[in-house]
């Protein structure tokens, strides 16, 4: 089994369950297992986290008899994602139980056991769930030339004439989008990516340690303020899982309020890392050349300004205010 694969499944036995969390105490040990996921290896965050998503997906929109193939089939190691970026010019699409077309940053192509994939029908886009042995697509891993995130495998996948079973439809058409669950579920990747501005920290920290400079008084000023940033964007994931099942009008605004701070973190630690290790820092055996790389690709996530504008909506509609 692949080694990213095997992680996958060896993070599965932490969840303590599998589908959407039911309290806040739930929703926190996930978060925080995503987090310490994307400390240790952005790559294997990226992938865990959308091996949760699909999972989470199955389980509320499934009928028993998917849920229970799902259940086995993670309790055997297999390892999930959800693949939804249609391909430019070939979206996938769905004639008679057979697919044509494909997607594009398929993360986790050639390794993931399953996708959740979807197309648009009448109604709104249906999801499929692919058994990806019995319904293998072609991988084109010539358009992922990445300067980071390359061991996501976030390749173009495609399929011609492919069939399916009627049971490989998950849901009904509309199920994918539906809220909270759709936004909501970005406050997995933002603790995700709050773990990679924690890596930041923890390499910096170890190199400036080990060649004997953390007691410059510049670099001390640099480390507190990663560690101040770091704690920023653990803290914003906090606060938006301790307010999702608290107020159900700000929880979709707390969310973006999360992944605005992540990302505005994410940035300026970048910077303040490069700063503390130097020349080092852009060496490819250097840890932390990896960790600034796959962060900055992973930190890329789409719709960064509307984001910002919900926040700043709900700021002015009264959904969000500071407490301490």
């Amino acid at each position: 089994m692949n080694d990213l694969r095997h992680a996958i499944a060896a993070r599965s036995a932490m969840l303590g369950g599998l589908g959407d969390p039911a309290d806040h105490g739930a929703l926190l040990h996930l978060l925080r297992l995503l987090h310490e996921t994307g400390r240790c290896d952005l790559p294997l965050g990226r992938l865990f986290e959308g091996h949760v998503d699909a999972i989470q997906i199955v389980l509320r929109y499934g009928t028993a008899d998917q849920v229970a193939r799902v259940v086995s089939a993670v309790a055997h190691g297999a390892a999930f994602g959800v693949w939804n970026a249609d391909l430019t010019g070939e979206p996938l699409c769905l004639r008679d139980l057979r697919l044509h077309g494909g997607k594009s940053f398929a993360s986790g192509a050639g390794l993931l056991s399953h996708a959740l994939v979807g197309v648009d029908v009448p109604g709104g886009r249906q999801l499929l769930l692919l058994d990806l042995a019995r319904t293998p697509p072609a991988i084109d891993r010539s358009v992922w030339q990445v300067a980071g995130m390359q061991r996501s495998d976030s390749h173009v996948v495609r399929w011609h004439d492919a069939t399916i079973a009627p049971d490989d439809l998950i849901g009904a058409p509309g199920d994918y989008v539906r809220e909270p669950w759709f936004s909501g579920g970005a406050l997995r990747f933002a603790a995700v990516q709050a773990g990679g501005i924690a890596a930041l920290l923890d390499h910096g920290t170890a190199h400036l340690v080990a060649v004997g400079r953390a007691d410059d008084p510049h670099q001390a000023s640099r480390l507190a303020e990663l560690y101040r940033l770091a704690e920023t964007a653990a803290g914003a994931v906090r606060t938006a899982a301790a307010g999702w099942f608290a107020d159900d009008a700000a929880r979709l605004p707390l969310v973006a309020a999360a992944r605005v701070a992540v990302y505005a973190a994410g940035g300026r630690a970048i910077e303040l890392a490069q700063q503390a290790v130097g020349v080092a820092s852009l060496f490819d055996a250097h840890p932390l050349a990896a960790a600034i790389t796959d962060l900055s690709m992973y930190l890329r996530q789409p719709a960064p300004d509307a984001q910002r504008m919900r926040v700043g909506a709900a700021v002015a509609g009264g959904l969000l205010n500071v407490r301490l």
